[in-house]
């Protein structure tokens, strides 16, 4: 079962992905994991990858689609993998499609797990920490007993920077940028399973797992 799974920040692609991994057995294979495990084995494109991310500088592609070849080759994958985080453009999309070829296989589905911009926004910007025994909370889903205060130590409650709303308004908007391609270029492909994550966490999964079962009867 080869799959890609897609969503925006705050949709629970990570909840998902654990859950998927944990049932069907197959590796969950993120880019962050690709290029260190590529790097702890010392391999040409790891040392090239490296260098890059030493610098500060993005992986050029030629790069990264070869670690993803690498990843993909290697024995743990012949019953299938989770790819997150990769593709993230068309072209590597392309050179994905062409890696698969070269390995007699194919995409099964795509999992894009849609949450409304609105929901994505509050899931984002309602989370609080305890600076000092660092408790989380959220001001929907997990609030603290007094508003603004820790539970445990009564601390006040502070935001991450990247919590705060004008970074998740922006981290939004240039993911949507980013994945509207992707979604547009797998749909046409006849790849792209549209999942409702607006649901209870278990409830998406079921959702998940009912199309993986029906397309592995």
């Amino acid at each position: 079962m080869n799959l890609i799974l897609m969503g925006l920040p705050g949709a629970g692609k990570g909840t998902q992905a654990e859950k998927v991994v944990a049932k069907y057995g197959v590796p969950h294979i993120s880019t962050g994991d690709m290029f260190r495990a590529a790097i702890k084995d010392g391999t040409e494109l790891g040392l090239r990858a490296k260098a890059f991310m030493d610098e500060g500088n993005l992986v050029p592609d030629e790069v990264t689609v070869g670690i993803v070849e690498e990843r993909l080759s290697k024995d743990d994958c012949q019953k299938g993998f989770l790819l997150d985080g990769f593709p993230r453009t068309v072209a590597q999309a392309s050179a994905l499609e062409e890696i698969l070829k070269s390995l007699d296989r194919q995409l099964d589905h795509v999992l894009y797990i849609k949450v409304p911009e609105e929901d994505l926004f509050k899931r984002l910007t309602g989370r609080w920490i305890c600076p000092e025994c660092g408790a989380t909370y959220h001001e929907i889903y997990n609030p603290p007993k007094v508003q603004g205060k820790c539970d445990k130590d009564g601390s006040d409650l502070t935001q991450r920077k990247d919590d705060k709303p004008d970074t998740v308004k922006k981290r939004i908007d240039v993911n949507m940028e980013q994945t509207q391609p992707l979604v547009d270029f797998y749909s046409e492909k006849g790849y792209l399973r549209n999942i409702n994550g607006q649901k209870d966490i278990q409830d998406v999964f079921e959702d998940i797992d009912q199309l993986l079962k029906g397309s592995h009867q």
